[in-house]
């Protein structure tokens, strides 16, 4: 028997001058545990005059998880971090109360042709620390727990599963677990996850009762408890999930928050540009006017 409970396709999303494909929220399941919205960038080959270039643009009320398959970021953010990060690493920022940051092609590559390909996610915070304090932390390739069981490779890119935890410094239950096959293998994992779970298939496919399941789509979970899955060889999937909320999570452009009045007083601060500059920008993305009139 099946224990998929929902299908998610990838759709296309413009975030400024780069398409993605947008995986949470979806009407039907706007979050999975803490995990509010991820998006997959890419695989897209830029050009020697092609650049990523996202403006300065506001957080609160979560932390941001990028992972890169291909490519580089410089990521600039207004407590003055500058890292750029490269496939395998992880880049974790966390808003809280209100954090402002760059994402663009680093300098060295911006005359060349290059690839860019990863995830972009967004973990909502718990209620009692939507406004702490900003903070970001930069985990390389080689510090995350990585390895071999029954047939595959496993990476534990955050969070904590199979007894081992992330350096990546989460603040409430979650794992988020990579899991390569080289050769056709079956995976039973059921016993490592908790709270709500979903998979995301990278390349390859992956079969569960009697269906099969290829790239662009996040399958949901009704019990991950019940998580076992047949991999075909040379495939990559992604799984995510934790404890869920006890409180509904707004998200409202680039801001999340279990209140709306304080996602209006983010739009107001933006407006205003009363957040926190990121040191050596001047340009920033403007609230767009059709969220203006939320409510």
């Amino acid at each position: 028997m099946s224990n998929v409970q929902l299908i998610i396709e990838e759709r296309s999303a413009d975030i400024g001058n780069f398409m993605v494909g947008r995986l949470l929220p979806f009407r039907e399941k706007r979050t999975v545990g803490p995990f509010a919205f991820i998006d997959h960038m890419g695989p897209t080959c830029l050009k020697d005059y092609q650049n990523l270039d996202v403006a300065p643009h506001p957080h609160i009320g979560l932390s941001t998880l990028t992972y890169l398959f291909e490519g580089s970021i410089m990521h600039r953010d207004s407590l003055g971090t500058e890292v750029e990060i490269q496939p395998g690493a992880v880049n974790w920022m966390t808003a809280g109360k209100g954090i402002v940051h760059s994402e663009r092609t680093p300098e060295r590559l911006r005359t060349s042709d290059k690839m860019l390909h990863g995830l972009q996610i967004w973990v909502a915070l718990p209620k009692e620390l939507e406004e702490m304090e900003p903070n970001f932390t930069h985990v390389e390739k080689d510090d995350l727990p990585h390895w071999e069981q029954d047939g595959v490779s496993i990476k534990l890119i955050a969070g904590e599963a199979f007894g081992r935890k992330s350096p990546v410094p989460v603040y409430s239950p979650l794992y988020f677990l990579e899991i390569k096959s080289t050769s056709a293998q079956k995976v039973k994992i059921g016993e490592d996850l908790f709270g709500e779970s979903a998979l995301y298939i990278l390349e390859g496919s992956i079969t569960d009762g009697n269906n099969v399941f290829e790239p662009k789509q996040i399958l949901i979970a009704k019990d991950s408890k019940l998580c076992e899955f047949e991999m075909a060889e040379n495939t990559t999937v992604y799984i995510f999930g934790g404890e869920a909320f006890p409180e509904e999570r707004f998200i409202y452009w680039n801001f999340v928050s279990s209140r709306k009045e304080r996602i209006e007083q983010a739009k107001s601060d933006w407006e205003n540009q009363t957040f926190p500059k990121v040191p050596g920008e001047t340009e920033f993305v403007p609230l767009p006017p059709a969220l203006k009139n939320f409510k």
